[in-house]
């Protein structure tokens, strides 16, 4: 199935998406995106990527709700609109209710800028304190990290460079 080669971008303004097909007819994405972030993160374990949000978290949010576990997940689909998730499980324990808190990370996102890593954690996070997607919610990933939107579109256009590539599709 041939997929529209601005699927991440579809909510963006037609001058945009103009300057990204004018990048990918001259074979340019790639290079305006290594230009802007040239180095990846070193995040690359469960553990490493769970003290990174801590870190974050405890900077940004002290006073939100814990969090149990961060790990990187080969299943969510980047395809489908999902670069991270976060949930929450919440159990009787006796006369007690115990509410755990996950944040997942897309697998695409191990060997990415630490930009990109940022902003899917900020946005997780962000979801502790706010869970819609509203002003508030916008708010607080910009307090967390000053420059999310530019950030968002870049990791759209990141994703559309590896769409090209296509480095997203399971291969078998």
């Amino acid at each position: 199935m041939e997929r529209d080669p601005l699927y991440f971008l579809a909510g963006y303004p037609d001058n945009i998406k103009t300057q990204v097909k004018a990048l990918i007819k001259n074979n340019q994405l790639g290079k305006y995106l290594l230009d802007k972030y040239p180095i990846c993160h070193v995040y690359n374990s469960e553990k490493q990527l769970y003290r990174y949000t801590i870190d974050l978290k405890n900077q940004y949010l002290r006073k939100s709700p814990p969090l149990s576990k961060v790990r990187y997940d080969d299943k969510i689909d980047v395809i489908h609109n999902a670069l991270g998730l976060h949930t929450q499980i919440s159990r009787v324990q006796g006369n007690k209710l115990k509410a755990k808190r996950e944040i997942k990370i897309a697998s695409v996102f191990k060997k990415s800028p630490e930009s990109f890593l940022k902003m899917i954690v900020v946005h997780e996070l962000a979801h502790l304190k706010e869970r819609e997607h509203n002003r508030a919610f916008y708010q607080l990933c910009c307090y967390m990290q000053d420059d999310y939107h530019q950030v968002e579109l870049d990791l759209r256009l990141y994703l559309t460079h590896l769409q090209e590539l296509g480095a997203l599709y399971n291969k078998g």
